[in-house]
C-alpha cells in the first residue's frame, strides 16, 4: 500500500473522525468570547476600550495549567462511567453550551457585567475542554506519524469552527440577531458531546504513569508533588536551560494574532463593511485559504522540520497582520479585503499547525494534560494580557491620526511584534542542529 493511500485510509479511521468532531467542539467557543464577542459589542455601540478590556475573559485559556494537574489525576464522580478523559470532556462541554445560551438570553441590555460573567464561565469551561481534548489527542496516538495526523485533523476542524463563529455567525446574526445566534451556537456544542460519547478512552497514559502513581491521592504530599510539580521537573530535566528559550519563543509566537484579534471586527464595522459581506468573504475565500494553510503547515512540519516550519509561519503571520493596514491607507475595496483575508487565514492556519505539532512533540506521556497545558498556556498568556489594551491603543491613536488611520498604525505595530519569536526559533534551530552534529563530530 502506498503512503498516500495509507494516509487517506487513516483519515477515515474512527479515531481520526472523532478527532475532527472534538476539534470542532474545541474551536466553537473561542471566538464567541473573543473576536466575535467584540463584533456584537461594537454593534451595540460599546467603546473600543471596553471591548479590549472585556477580551481579558480569554485569559482563562492562559491559566489552564493551574488546574490541569487536577484534571490529570481526579475523576468526576457523576461522569466516571465515561472514563477519566471522556468524563471531563462531557462535563466541560455541557457547561460551555449552557453558558453560551445564557449569554444569548442575557444580552447587552442587562449590563456588561452580567454578560461578561457568563463569557468568563464559557472561557474557563472551554479551557478545561481544551486541556482534556489535547490530552486525549496525544495519548490516543500510536506513534509520531499518527500524532501528526491527529494534530492536522484537530487543526482542520478547529479552524472550521473558528470560521463558523467568525463568518457564518455574522450572516445568522444579521438575520435573527446576536442573542438568538449565541443560543444556536450553544446548542451546537452537542457536536462535541456526541463525539465524546463515541470516543474511546485512551489507556496509554495509565500504562506509562504506572498504577502506583495513579493511586497516589492528590491531597497527600506525594500525590500533590507528582501531579503538580512532577510534570514541570520532567520537562525542564528533558530540555535543560533551552526549556526557558522554548517557553519564551512559544509565548511570543502568536502575539500578532492575539493583539489584533479584539480590534479586527470593530475595524470592519467602522470601515463600513456589512456583516453579510464579512461573513461571505470569510466563509468562501477565507475557508479555502484556511484549508490550504493547514495542509501547507502540516507538509512543511513533516518535510522541513518543526523549526523551519515555525519560522516560515512566523514570517507569514507577521506580514498578514500588518497587511490589514492597507485597508486604512489605500481605501476600502472588497477585492483588497478578500486578498487580505485569504492571506490572514492561510498564514495563521499554517502557523497554528506548526506550533501545535511542535508543542505536542515536547510532552511526556503520563503528564500529557499538565505539560501541554503549560505549553499552550505559555503561547497564549502574554498575548491575552496585551490584547486587553488594544482598544485603548486604537482610541489613543485616533486622537492624533483619526480612527481609521489609527487602526492602520495599530495593525502595523502588531505585525512587528512577531519578529522576536522568529529570531528565537531561528536560534533554537541553530542550537538543535549543533547538538545533533556534536555526537557525529565526536
Amino acid at each position: 500500500m502506498s503512503p498516500q493511500k495509507h494516509r487517506i485510509a487513516d483519515y477515515l479511521r474512527p479515531k481520526t473522525l472523532t478527532m475532527l468532531l472534538l476539534g470542532f467542539s474545541s474551536g466553537l467557543p473561542f471566538y464567541l468570547v473573543g473576536n466575535t464577542f467584540g463584533y456584537w459589542l461594537r454593534d451595540e455601540h460599546t467603546s473600543l476600550t471596553a471591548i479590549g478590556f472585556l477580551s481579558w475573559v480569554g485569559i482563562a485559556y492562559s491559566l489552564k495549567f493551574l488546574w490541569a494537574p487536577l484534571i490529570d489525576r481526579v475523576d468526576l464522580p457523576l461522569f466516571k462511567r465515561l472514563g477519566h478523559r471522556r468524563g471531563w470532556m462531557m462535563f466541560s462541554q455541557i457547561v460551555v453550551g449552557l453558558a453560551l445560551i445564557a449569554m444569548g438570553g442575557t444580552g447587552t441590555k442587562a449590563g456588561l457585567g452580567r454578560l461578561g460573567a457568563f463569557a468568563l464561565i464559557v472561557a474557563f469551561s472551554a479551557a478545561t475542554q481544551d486541556i482534556v481534548i489535547d490530552a486525549w489527542r496525544i495519548e490516543s496516538a500510536d506513534d509520531g506519524e499518527e500524532q501528526g495526523l491527529l494534530a492536522s485533523a484537530y487543526q482542520f476542524s478547529y479552524r472550521l469552527a473558528l470560521l463558523t463563529t467568525d463568518s457564518l455567525i455574522l450572516i445568522v446574526a444579521a438575520t435573527v440577531g446576536w442573542r438568538l445566534s449565541y443560543g444556536i451556537y450553544g446548542a451546537a456544542m452537542a457536536v462535541g458531546m456526541i463525539a465524546t460519547w463515541l470516543a474511546k478512552e485512551p489507556d496509554r497514559a495509565d500504562a506509562t504513569t504506572g498504577e502506583e502513581k495513579r493511586q497516589a491521592q492528590l491531597w497527600t504530599f506525594r500525590g500533590f508533588f507528582d501531579a503538580v510539580v512532577g510534570p514541570f521537573i520532567t520537562f525542564f530535566r528533558a530540555h535543560g536551560w533551552l526549556a526557558l528559550v522554548m517557553l519564551a519563543a512559544i509565548s511570543l509566537y502568536r502575539i500578532p494574532d492575539f493583539m489584533m484579534g479584539p480590534m479586527a471586527n470593530p475595524y470592519y464595522h467602522d470601515l463600513g463593511l456589512t456583516k453579510q459581506t464579512v461573513g461571505a468573504v470569510r466563509g468562501s475565500i477565507g475557508l479555502i485559504a484556511t484549508f490550504c494553510g493547514i495542509a501547507a503547515g502540516g507538509y512543511c512540519s513533516l518535510k522541513l522540520g518543526y523549526m523551519r516550519a515555525l519560522i516560515i509561519g512566523g514570517i507569514l503571520q507577521a506580514a498578514a497582520t500588518a497587511s490589514f493596514a492597507a485597508l486604512a491607507f489605500a481605501g476600502l475595496s472588497i477585492r483588497l479585503f478578500a486578498i487580505i483575508m485569504a492571506g490572514d487565514n492561510f498564514s495563521f492556519a499554517f502557523a497554528g499547525v506548526a506550533l501545535i505539532a511542535y508543542m505536542s512533540s515536547l510532552t511526556s506521556l503520563g503528564y500529557t494534560a499538565t505539560q501541554y497545558a503549560l505549553l499552550s498556556s505559555t503561547y497564549a498568556w502574554l498575548g491575552k494580557i496585551l490584547k486587553g489594551f488594544s482598544g485603548a491603543t486604537v482610541e489613543s491613536l485616533s486622537h492624533t491620526h483619526g480612527l481609521i488611520h489609527g487602526y492602520g498604525i495599530f495593525f502595523i505595530a502588531c505585525g512587528l511584534t512577531g519578529v522576536p519569536a522568529i529570531l528565537l526559533f531561528a536560534a533554537l534551530g541553530y542550537w538543535h542542529k549543533r547538538k545533533q552534529l556534536a555526537p557525529a563530530a565526536a
